[in-house]
């Protein structure tokens, strides 16, 4: 799945991005599901705030890590796709 970007990415009503202190590890919590995102899902996730499109998280990610913009861009989409077919992003 292709995003355009100006879609503007969000977790779904329920689902939080919260840090399991007990566990020392960043989660995702969605109604009777938990997912431990790996350090660049973690990167990404905690940039869909609802707020910033889709560019402005590749633009973000370009500034903090040295990758090619086309490369971040997709390894972006293809992480927000798989998490909107599980119903944890939303657009």
């Amino acid at each position: 799945m292709m995003l355009s970007g100006d879609t503007v990415p969000r977790l779904v009503r329920g689902v939080r991005l919260t840090e399991d202190k007990a566990r020392n590890r960043w989660v995702v919590q969605a109604p009777e599901r938990l997912f431990v995102p790996d350090e660049t899902a973690l990167h990404i996730l905690r940039l869909v705030d609802g707020a910033r499109s889709l560019d402005g998280i590749v633009d973000e990610l370009v500034l903090c890590f040295e990758a090619p913009r086309d490369v971040i861009a997709h390894d972006v989409d293809e992480l927000l796709a798989d998490l909107i077919e599980r119903k944890v992003v939303t657009t």
